[in-house]
């Protein structure tokens, strides 16, 4: 069950949705693989990290383990990327991980692997043997490199710098580092030397030469071998570049690539080294599929192939930055695509959540606050782990619900006194202080980042009602207290030493000097224990006591700010009165509160003037008298009275905006009722276009409205005003606000081009038109009107489509009819100018009767066949036939059966007589029905016979009703 007050919160959540801002982390840069020589000349390696919003990352984690960098002096950060000094193999191999976050929740980076090149063995490789080879024999020179990634091969012939060129004869595997020669020719013959570079380190290295020696007799042509192809399955990532290798030795082949779909290769798609590289970049899921190679010379042909298919997950879906309001369910998907099939995960500010996981979909019920924060979907097989991240916002309008300012806070005089601003708000409300009825500005105070208010070494001065109001787009609340500055207590008159004979009485002095506001108490103690005056009242007694209670407390007089006040003394019960203390409390204030006056009231004053009264404002007054003993009593209330004054406050938040055609729509925060000052409240708004001189103003009597709507034919579409709000009472105009920049409502300017509309049916028609050029106001989507008659155009339909979409179907219209349309774009004041009239014509039913029909009636089982009905340019496509039955005897009964063939078999009664008929059907309505087909009574009858009929497609109801209007007799 919802609360009320909870449903009217989640409705004005709803509408300030669009003022969402997500601020979560997003990565920027997120780490990438690294391979690094094993002797780095710096010795140093950086893992970029960088993500949106402050601070940058904070953690980095190793293998899965938390990196502690304050012990680690090998390792340190720079704005969030992780750079490892002294490079260590076996330490700093193995796979990183960064973690970003800020107030709004931290999300993890992908994990990203430093591995460590080692070529050295290459390096100090034994001479190599020559290899012999007959002329016109194809040959494989190996390189043998190191096994890792990251390199590049390329061949030297003889000494550098002469590189073997590749072309359709000679080809370099970048897989396997081999050079492969497909028809040896006498210039081969020479030394080859592999040279090997580090793509990441940009270190080379070459391996001893390989020399080629011609032997003396010559190879004849043969078919083409394929030495160089892909595997059977390669694994293929998201939006990688993929190189599949294909070439074969003996007399020069042709290579080929073809997928064995036949679906044509994409213009993206390259081949180079005389096509026996196939590059395909950027790959996506409609790039997977078989791939064959075909070599082929004047001998033969060979064909290799292998599947593409994507092994490492790779998203398919994945969540958005969500808003939604306390109490909503969430619900999340994600989905990826991978070999093996990929599982899921959910982590919460990196971590598991409150949250309910199945299939990959998380679900969280009945949200709360502690809900928001940044949430990352895990999708991960064998061959790898992709993350997606998403901000959620569990959204609420301010509340001081668990967390309110203290009714009445003392402090004394010189002391610090902090006053908390802990209000509960989604997105965090932006917090300030009033001091009374004045905004306190932050060059006067000490203000926390966490709203927090500061006040060192208070004074009387710092004695006020002190407001922290909080506010976020979903709603403004506030927290009132009381700071009362008391001066501390001290003793006047105190016991001193006396000497007396035993059987006197004494009395011993104690008189204090106090603050008004507090209230005193006595206690005495004889020897440090303290004295029960009723246990021991034959032995000690207290002297004197507090006053009796003031009485006839009234306000002769009152004004904006100030009260005139008199009262009638009461008894001071044996020691005189020192002094009077004037309390007031008002609808706004929590219980009595002492107020001020210009001077000390003394024990001989019966009158006090109370200043600093807040205007308009219903307030009562008591009075306490004070003694040497403490205070008394206080008076009964005197009669509510209330202060008045023209408004000195204006309205806030005056901004607006939107609305329909020609309209200006102006808003503001309404003025609270404690500070309206008198009757007859209400507004004065002003308002003139930008750049010009002269105001427009409107009054508004009604104190709790707090929109205008200015609404002119001659405002043009998103033009910027000047506007200003002020308030006004009995007793005149207050101040008006700052000046605020409000645009009227957005119409679109302009009409769609283009416009063209197509029958697709008989009850549907498609509408195309050009999406309009950018323009100054925003187009939330297009409107198409339709109507029948053009000397009726007020016979109006209307379909709207919101986006950016260029096309809508218009279905529920009737068969052929003509129809004008029209199509204008809208948003939030309505639909533009519409486009220059169109129009189009449904299509009709059929028109035609099945032709050449054939029945065959054997015993009660009756057999129809006749030819398909083809539909014309201007009739709807025939979607089946309908045979209808009159069953001929007492009562005459109508059956009707549909099909989508061009025979049917009918088991019909023996003892009745039957009149059949057949029509095709289509979307657009029933065509005509073929001549009638008598069946007499059967008594185990043979026949056959021919006749025409024609379609139909009504439902079962309008069928019958037009049947019997045909048949029944």
């Amino acid at each position: 069950m919802m609360f009320p007050w909870k449903q009217i919160v989640l409705l004005s959540i709803t509408g300030c949705l669009a003022d969402v801002i997500f601020q979560g982390p997003r990565w920027r840069t997120a780490p990438s693989d690294l391979i690094l020589p094993i002797n780095s000349p710096d010795q140093q390696a950086t893992i970029v990290c960088e993500a949106e919003g402050s601070p940058p990352p904070q953690y980095w984690s190793l293998n899965g383990t938390l990196i502690d960098l304050g012990n680690d002096y090998r390792r340190h950060m720079s704005g969030g990327s992780l750079i490892i000094s002294n490079l260590d193999k076996d330490q700093d191999t193995g796979e990183y991980q960064c973690t970003a976050f800020n107030t709004w929740g931290s999300i993890l980076s992908r994990r990203a692997s430093l591995q460590f090149a080692d070529l050295d063995n290459f390096k100090t490789q034994t001479v190599r043997s020559a290899v012999n080879v007959r002329e016109g024999q194809g040959v494989v020179l190996l390189c043998g490199p190191p096994a890792h990634s990251g390199l590049a091969f390329a061949w030297i012939f003889n000494e550098y710098p002469y590189f073997v060129q590749q072309d359709s004869r000679r080809f370099i595997s970048q897989e396997t580092g081999s050079l492969y020669i497909a028809k040896v020719e006498p210039s081969d013959v020479g030394n080859y030397t592999c040279v090997v570079n580090n793509t990441v380190t940009r270190e080379k290295v070459l391996s001893s030469p390989t020399p080629l020696v011609l032997r003396i007799d010559v190879m004849g042509e043969y078919e083409p071998k394929i030495e160089v192809h892909f595997p059977d399955s390669v694994p293929a990532a998201k939006e990688s570049v993929v190189k599949l290798e294909c070439f074969a030795l003996g007399p020069v082949p042709e290579i080929s690539w073809r997928r064995t779909s036949g679906v044509p290769f994409p213009n993206k798609v390259k081949m180079k080294n005389s096509n026996g590289v196939l590059e395909i970049p950027n790959f996506q899921q409609e790039d997977a599929g078989t791939y064959e190679c075909t070599a082929e010379n004047r001998r033969g042909k060979n064909a290799a192939r292998g599947r593409i298919s994507f092994h490492k997950p790779h998203w398919l879906q994945t969540m958005t930055d969500t808003a939604l309001s306390i109490e909503e369910n969430l619900f999340w998907e994600c989905k990826a695509n991978g070999k093996p099939k990929p599982s899921y995960s959910w982590l919460k500010n990196g971590e598991q959540g409150r949250v309910q996981i199945e299939n990959g979909a998380l679900s969280i019920a009945a949200l709360n606050l502690s809900d928001s924060g940044m949430y990352q979907c895990v999708a991960e097989n064998k061959h790898g782990i992709i993350y997606s991240s998403a901000q959620l916002m569990v959204l609420s309008p301010p509340s001081f619900s668990k967390s309110p300012l203290r009714a009445l806070l003392k402090a004394r005089s010189g002391s610090e006194v902090t006053l908390e601003c802990k209000p509960q708000a989604s997105p965090p409300a932006i917090s300030l202080w009033k001091k009374g009825n004045e905004i306190l500005q932050r060059t006067e105070i000490t203000l926390l980042p966490n709203g927090t208010l500061k006040i060192a070494n208070v004074t009387r001065r710092d004695a006020a009602t002190y407001t922290c109001i909080a506010k976020n787009q979903f709603g403004t609340a506030s927290t009132t207290g009381r700071l009362l500055i008391t001066e501390p207590t001290r003793i006047t008159m105190r016991p001193t030493n006396m000497e007396i004979i035993v059987g006197e009485s004494i009395v011993l002095p104690c008189q204090i000097a106090c603050d008004p506001a507090l209230d005193v108490s006595f206690s005495w103690a004889f020897n440090g224990q303290l004295i029960d005056f009723q246990r021991d009242s034959n032995h000690f007694e207290r002297v004197g006591g507090p006053p009796g209670p003031p009485d006839k407390v009234s306000v002769e007089e009152i004004t904006d700010s100030t009260a005139q006040l008199s009262w009638t003394p009461g008894r001071d019960n044996g020691s005189p009165i020192t002094g009077y203390i004037i309390q007031g409390r008002t609808p706004f204030t929590v219980g009595w509160q002492a107020v001020d006056t210009p001077e000390v009231v003394n024990g001989n004053m019966l009158t006090a003037t109370v200043v600093g009264l807040n205007a308009w404002v219903e307030y009562e007054f008591r009075v306490v008298a004070r003694n040497a003993v403490g205070l008394g009593e206080p008076s009964p209330a005197s009669a509510k009275t209330r202060t008045e004054d023209a408004p000195d406050t204006a309205p806030t938040d005056v901004g607006g905006g939107g609305g329909t055609k020609s309209e200006l729509v102006i808003t503001w925060e309404p003025v609270p009722e404690e500070l309206q000052n008198g009757e007859g409240f209400g507004y004065i708004i002003a308002f003139r276009p930008v750049g010009t001189v002269t105001w427009t103003r409107a009054v508004i009597s009604t104190t709790g409205v707090a929109r205008y709507v200015f609404r002119n034919d001659t405002i043009p579409p998103f033009s910027p005003f000047d506007v200003k709000v002020g308030a006004y009472n009995n007793r005149g105009e207050g101040p008006f606000s700052s000046i605020a920049s409000v645009y009227s409502a957005e119409e679109p300017s302009v009409a769609p081009k283009r416009v063209r509309a197509r029958s697709v049916s008989a009850a549907q028609i498609e509408v195309i038109w050009e999406a309009l050029p950018a323009i100054p106001e925003r187009v939330l989507g297009y409107e198409v009107v339709y109507w029948e008659d053009d000397t009726k155009p007020d016979t109006v339909g209307k379909v709207r489509i919101s986006g950016n979409y260029t096309l809508v179907n218009i279905t529920g219209l009737k068969a052929n009819t003509v129809y004008y349309l029209s199509v204008a774009a809208f948003n939030t004041a309505g639909p533009g100018p519409q486009s220059a009239p169109i129009n189009t014509t449904t299509k009709k039913p059929p028109d035609r009767a099945p032709l050449n029909i054939q029945w065959t009636m054997i015993g009660s089982t009756l057999t129809l066949h006749w030819d398909p009905v083809v539909a014309m340019e201007t009739e709807s496509k025939v979607t089946g036939y309908l045979q209808v039955l009159l069953k001929r005897h007492r009562y005459n009964d109508i059956n009707t059966i549909l099909t989508n063939k061009t025979t049917a078999e009918l088991s019909l009664s023996t003892n009745d007589n039957y009149l059949i008929q057949i029509k095709a059907t289509s979307d657009g309505g029933d065509g005509v029905g073929s001549e009638p087909i008598h069946i007499h009574k059967l008594m185990g009858a043979r026949g056959s016979g021919a006749s025409a009929f024609s379609p139909l497609y009504l439902s079962a109801v309008l069928i019958s009703a037009l049947l019997c209007s045909i048949w029944c007799l």
